[in-house]
């Protein structure tokens, strides 16, 4: 939602103001198709990823996490469930991606994820984190984060 206010509300603020009249409450009218935001959290999905001989051999942990920035609803009280992205969806793609083969980077994995969730026209911006949470043994956990939006080259 939007709050809309013009000089007219602000000059009979002013005036209330004056006079010690309560002033009005603003107008809220409906925004149009703004972005919203759309989060997954702490997706763990066992993957075979990384660079040394030891991580070929067997798959290990990998937390994701997504913010998706998505066009809004032209009607966001028509509860329609396919005018929106798919966070389900989603994380059954990044899922079944874990079993096309062995992937060494990080970078390039969040990098992969940020392009699959641009594939729906309706996500206008990806930031992707990507954690190795067994990666270091004194770390919770390694990673990167990386933000792709649509009018960005890839």
């Amino acid at each position: 939602m939007r709050i809309v206010a013009d000089r007219t509300a602000a000059a009979n603020a002013s005036a209330n103001a004056q006079t010690g009249e309560a002033a009005p409450a603003p107008t809220i009218a409906p925004a149009g198709p703004a972005l919203y935001r759309i989060h997954v959290r702490d997706l763990d999905i066992a993957w075979s990823i990384g660079v040394f001989d030891h991580e070929h051999e067997a798959v290990q942990p990998i937390r994701i996490n997504l913010e998706l920035d998505a066009t809004g609803l032209n009607d966001w009280e028509a509860d329609d469930y396919t005018a929106v992205p798919c966070y389900g969806r989603i994380a059954e793609r990044i899922r079944a991606m874990a079993t096309e083969g062995h992937v060494r980077l990080v970078e390039t994995l969040a990098h992969r994820i940020a392009l699959l969730c641009l594939e729906d026209e309706r996500i206008q911006r990806a930031c992707v984190r990507v954690e190795k949470p067994e990666a270091l043994k004194n770390a919770e956990s390694v990673g990167v984060e990386i933000e792709l939006s649509r009018d960005q080259e890839r």
